[in-house]
């Protein structure tokens, strides 16, 4: 059956001579794979553009219970990226949370929320003036949605001790208020909030985009 959906996608892997395999999250099904043939022969160079990671879409994709690799009928970019590839804080920023989503979104429970989460964020993202603090709200926030949402910088710290300012700092990014700091303060709460991660979510690893981050944000 066919259905209309809103979607981003997390990642894409070559397939056969021309064709790909899309993974995209959906408001509708979660993450779901697809298939676009020839996406990389010489006509489909404009199909290919549509499905880079994090592009945001309205989709009308065949779905079928059963599961597997669907097929997509209608694919537009339902908001063009106006900064994120031109601004180097706001690409590295976005290369974080690429990967940060395909280390933790996994299930389709409460996909529309979810859906509908991640694409005011990236939208947000791209037009906000001053992202230098938006992965930390990013990861306070995901971390709601995927179940574990902390109350305060101790549920984060765990036992670990932080200095005084930076404690406060976190509990008014837990809390949702805007905050000044230095670098290093945003760099000691990053690090406590991929702990915090790490315990949480299996197999979370170490993230390979964390290194560029540290230094575009420095």
């Amino acid at each position: 059956m066919l259905f209309k959906t809103s979607g981003v996608v997390f990642r894409l892997t070559k397939y056969g001579e021309t064709s790909i395999i899309v993974s995209i999250f959906t408001s509708q099904f979660g993450l779901q794979s697809y298939i676009v043939n020839g996406a990389r022969s010489k006509s489909g160079k404009g199909k290919i553009a549509l499905y880079q990671p994090l592009t945001l879409l309205d989709l009308v994709v065949y779905h079928k219970e059963t599961g597997g690799i669907m097929r997509i009928k209608e694919a537009k970019c339902l908001y063009p990226y106006q900064h994120i590839q031109t601004d180097v804080s706001k690409t590295t920023i976005a290369l974080f949370i690429e990967e940060l989503l395909n280390k933790t979104v996994k299930e389709e429970a409460h996909a529309d929320e979810l859906c509908d989460f991640i694409i005011r964020s990236l939208i947000n993202l791209d037009q906000s003036e001053k992202p230098e603090n938006f992965h930390l709200t990013f990861l306070v926030k995901l971390a709601r949605h995927l179940g574990f949402q902390p109350q305060n910088a101790g549920e984060v710290l765990g036992g670990r001790v932080m200095d005084y300012e930076e404690e406060g700092a976190l509990n008014k990014i837990i809390e949702g208020a805007d905050v000044a700091m230095t670098n290093q303060q945003r760099r000691t709460i990053l690090d406590a909030l991929l702990r915090f991660y790490s315990m949480h979510v299996d197999g979370f690893g170490q993230m390979r985009s964390l290194s560029v981050l540290r230094e575009i944000l420095n």
